[in-house]
């Protein structure tokens, strides 16, 4: 039997006491003051009555298990301290310590309530190895007021389950089947009545079952027995679903003395721009999206985003998009005891392009308006900073449609063809929202208007062009609305309108209403 051929590796992080470790051993915790032999009980409601919800130490050590009932709890011990259960605190914690672990690497995931999965291939080197990884990892979480438990193997479930029934342990490459064997099948994760079956059975272990025939074991205990088993032992393969998106580039910096002072923070977000930059160059893209990542020495970790037009890859502007973000910060980012980690990582990156300075210099003020976005954006958030694009339709006021300028690269859409050199724009650039509505004089029913009132001041028509007919759009309005013929007109003073008759003249139909949609300029 071999295991899988892949090379990953898996870090498994078990926090076995979340909740009492929230209440009594975090700073501020509001237990804190209990002594480390006076158990703490952790309920909630069950049937209408209070059972113990998560283990503490000392309630374990005096035998209070969980599901037992907080009435026969106070039977067997007296003085307990009772507290309520709180499953959003502490998912909130289990979120906050997977914040923390991204310093060991960015792909960390979720597992259960109170577990932690990290792919660490290719980082353990930079901790000196595996073994020095576990230990730092799980030595800063005891320092955190956290217990935790850790395992690295060459599978997600194999390193999962010996975090369960060890305190630190690391599989080496090709043993995670030998090192499973020990383990009682309960490490299968199977319901009850199958656990039952396999211990009348009389197996009781994961070696009485890993080395026997596949089909038999399908057939009497279900098909996701055999798949978990071989999960468990790393011969099928199971990757991670991480939590958070991978960057496309990373740099960082680690500091023995951790660092708290403004300049030293600017100073180190414009070497990490510097890296990130060459990163993103050897691609032949630029960034789009990046994120500063601030590790705290207390286990707090602070992110901030900034957001560019279109792609950049400039040392210098990334720099200086950070620098208006944390200016611009209603929660000013605080260092606490200092930072031990910065990290900055480019999250989404577009093909760069390099433009050509041109003799007129636009490109240049192509430059200077985009850098004018970018800042806008990190001042004031990437979506307050909007512009327009073209929306698929041919009804002039829903022709174009704001978004923020951050989401217009991946925009296909194109305009209308400008009309040619020395004709006259086929659409006003302002329009009223809504129309405004005129009173005007037609020499013939569907022709141009000889003349209309607009705000009491009456218009002669000097020049007319139309009519221009626009039909609804049924498929989405209904039937409600009419079909509309616009006119370009010119007054005596040489002013131009554009101007639209709502409806037709006859009989059967309700009488048209003019309307002035926009002015030319």
């Amino acid at each position: 039997m071999t295991n899988s051929s892949s090379d990953r590796r898996y870090c498994a992080i078990r926090l076995p006491f979340l909740a009492s470790n929230r209440l009594r051993t975090l700073p501020n915790a509001p237990h804190s003051g209990l002594p480390a032999d006076q158990p703490l009980l952790i309920v909630d409601k069950v049937k209408g009555a209070l059972a113990l919800a998560a283990p503490d130490p000392a309630a374990l050590r005096q035998g209070l298990a969980p599901g037992l009932t907080l009435a026969e709890a106070r039977a067997r011990v007296s003085g307990l301290v009772v507290a309520e259960h709180d499953p959003v605190a502490d998912d909130d914690l289990v979120e906050r310590i997977a914040d923390w672990c991204d310093r060991y690497t960015p792909l960390v995931a979720r597992h259960g309530e109170r577990g932690l999965m990290l792919d660490i291939t290719g980082v353990a080197h930079l901790f000196r190895g595996e073994a020095a990884l576990l230990d730092d990892l799980l030595t800063r979480l005891s320092g955190l007021g956290l217990t935790a438990l850790g395992a690295i193997a060459g599978a997600p479930a194999t390193a999962r389950a010996l975090a369960r029934s060890e305190a630190r342990v690391v599989i080496p490459p090709g043993r995670e089947a030998e090192a499973v064997r020990p383990l009682p099948i309960t490490a299968l994760g199977l319901d009850p009545a199958r656990l039952q079956a396999l211990a009348r059975a009389g197996l009781k272990t994961v070696a009485d079952l890993i080395d026997r025939p596949r089909a038999p074991l399908a057939a009497r205990f279900g098909a996701d027995c055999v798949e978990r088993l071989e999960r468990l032992a790393g011969i099928a393969e199971h990757p991670i679903s991480p939590r958070r998106p991978v960057p496309v580039a990373l740099a960082e910096r680690i500091f023995f003395q951790p660092i708290a002072h403004a300049e030293d923070i600017e100073a180190t977000l414009a070497r990490l721009a510097v890296d990130v930059a060459s990163l993103l160059e050897a691609r032949g893209e630029g960034g789009r999206s990046f994120e500063a990542s601030f590790y705290r020495v207390d286990g707090a970790v602070r992110r901030i985003e900034v957001a560019t037009a279109r792609p950049n890859r400039a040392p210098k502007a990334i720099a200086r998009l950070f620098h208006e973000k944390l200016d611009a910060l209603s929660d000013p980012l605080d260092a606490g005891f200092g930072f031990d980690l910065i990290r900055l990582g480019a999250f989404r990156s577009e093909p760069f392009g390099a433009v050509q300075a041109s003799l007129d210099g636009h490109a240049l003020d192509d430059e200077v308006v985009a850098d004018l976005i970018d800042r806008l954006g990190a001042r004031f958030g990437p979506e307050r900073v909007q512009g327009f694009v073209p929306a698929d339709t041919h009804i002039p006021e829903q022709r174009a449609r704001r978004v923020p300028v951050f989401t217009m690269g991946a925009n296909t859409a194109q305009w209308e063809e400008a009309p040619e050199v020395g004709e006259p724009p086929l659409r006003p650039l302002s329009l009223f929202d809504p129309p405004e509505p005129v009173e005007a004089l037609g020499e013939v029913p569907d022709g141009p208007p000889l003349s209309f009132r607009w705000r009491r001041v009456l218009h002669q028509v000097a020049r007319a062009e139309g009519p221009e007919r626009i039909a609804p759009e049924w498929w989405r309005d209904g039937e409600s609305t009419s079909d509309r013929d616009y006119f370009r007109v010119e007054d005596r003073n040489g002013c131009r309108f554009w101007l639209y008759r709502e409806g037709f003249y006859a009989a059967d139909r309700p009488q048209p209403r003019w309307f002035l949609h926009g002015l030319f300029a």
